[in-house]
């Protein structure tokens, strides 16, 4: 079995939206190898085919609104958030 990299993150991803409709699902568990939320969203889009560019999420971290550059850390809740319409 391979040794889990030191910069290896656990991390809890949560999508709402559009975005939990094309992963077919509202939370995931993941191991992630990246420094920044910009690179995990890419290898998400890039796995599921998120069709929304990044400029268009907010993004959170441990239910903080969160800048796309904020380093990721083990243990983090990241919650991808698209625009919402109200009426």
């Amino acid at each position: 079995m391979p040794t889990p990299s030191a910069s290896e993150k656990n991390l809890a991803i949560l999508y709402f939206a559009s975005l939990a409709e094309q992963a077919g699902k509202d939370e995931e568990t993941i191991r992630f190898d990246g420094d920044n939320l910009t690179e995990l969203y890419q290898t998400l889009s890039a796995h599921y085919g998120f069709k929304l560019a990044q400029t268009k999420l907010a993004v959170a971290i441990n239910h903080h609104i969160a800048n796309w550059q904020t380093p990721l850390q083990d243990g983090d809740i990241v919650a991808f958030i698209p625009p919402v319409a109200g009426g």
